[in-house]
């Protein structure tokens, strides 16, 4: 039978290991938590840019009516020369 005082290092031992296993997973979530935000972050800005990018870069579409142009008979003949 075990002694109080083996009853009460056990115990100690057993609340220490539990107590290193909150604090870790306390600092595993809050390392998960800042590598999301960073990731959130990166992506609003690369987001950003790219529109940025495409307001800059990019003529206004022509305008289109639907329908497709009417070929002429001197076009045709003209392509077949």
């Amino acid at each position: 039978m075990p002694t109080p005082t083996e009853l009460r290092e056990n115990a100690d031992a057993k609340f220490k290991k539990k107590e290193l296993q909150r604090l870790d997973g306390s600092a595993a979530m809050a390392e998960y938590e800042a590598a999301s935000r960073a990731a959130v972050e990166k992506t609003a800005r690369l987001r950003a840019l790219r529109l940025s990018r495409d307001v800059t870069t990019s003529p206004a579409p022509a305008k289109s009516t639907g329908k497709r142009p009417i070929k002429t008979r001197a076009r045709r003949v003209a392509s077949a020369v």
